[in-house]
């Protein structure tokens, strides 16, 4: 029976809070007022009831309410309690990596071992390992950074990650190396389903039109802002044109604003 437990509680500010093992969490209410942030906590040894929000740190994700707060932390123990079943450990391994120097490490199957380095880490395969794995996730070298390359290794040995950390890998492959997902899982990805498919779809849909690639706030016209443009929203030596936008108007959007020539004023 595993020892791992959520401890429940409310905050000296009246918020709600959670404990599970070294991780601690609190939901912040959110600016807008629509719903929380789930944020990390450092409270040390503190009971629960002594947390505050300013011991809030690092974003955990966003709720709607306590039963949103709830099903949030379930869900962390259960990553909890599934990683202490995999039998996870640390080793000592005085080896160079991509990074620098190990400085501590865990074993999470043999020949497939987690590097921490001073400055960032990642996994290292060993040659048998990394010869199994789908060629479209295999690098060469065998080692696989712990931002987005780890999502390859998790692909490919399921079976020693836990579920969180399978849906984790799952939409980093699908977002940022859809190449690879699509070669593992045998069929395209949909505009939905990807952001760099939909980044893709969004390029050739707008390849003719001026998007914009920077934006300040006019100070000749308050409220509205003043957009750098450029066809296609392309960067290196591209020409450029400026616009004038209705500050109530404009958004980054998720790839870009695109201009309409028909409504907003040209300044250059």
């Amino acid at each position: 029976m595993t020892s791992i437990n959520a401890e429940y509680g409310t905050t000296s500010d009246g918020l709600m809070a959670a404990r599970i093992d070294y991780l601690a969490l609190i939901a912040i209410p959110s600016r807008d007022g629509q719903g929380y942030r789930v944020a990390t906590a450092l409270p040390g040894s503190k009971p629960i009831c002594q947390w505050s929000a300013a011991d809030g740190l690092s974003s955990h994700g966003q709720i709607a309410n306590e039963v949103g707060f709830r099903a949030h932390v379930e869900e962390c123990l259960l990553h909890f309690r599934q990683r202490e079943a995999l039998g996870r450990t640390r080793i000592h391994l005085r080896v160079p990596t991509p990074w620098g120097p190990s400085q501590g490490a865990t074993r999470y199957a043999e020949g497939i071992v987690c590097h921490e380095t001073a400055s960032h880490g990642g996994f290292h395969l060993d040659k048998e390992r990394n010869a199994a794995m789908h060629p479209a996730l295999r690098l060469p070298a065998g080692w696989y950074e712990e931002d987005g390359d780890w999502a390859r290794v998790a692909t490919a040995y399921r079976g020693i990650f836990t579920e969180r950390e399978q849906r984790s890998a799952d939409r980093i492959l699908r977002d940022w190396l859809p190449d690879a997902w699509e070669a593992v899982h045998g069929r395209q990805l949909g505009r939905s389903e990807s952001f760099t498919r939909d980044r893709e779809g969004f390029a050739r849909d707008h390849a003719a039109d001026w998007i914009v690639i920077s934006a300040a706030r006019s100070p000749d016209h308050p409220g509205d802002v003043i957009g750098t443009a450029t066809i296609g929203g392309q960067r290196a030596n591209a020409p450029t044109r400026i616009f004038l936008i209705p500050g109530s108007e404009y958004a980054a959007g998720r790839h870009g604003f695109v201009i309409d020539t028909t409504r907003h004023r040209p300044l250059d």
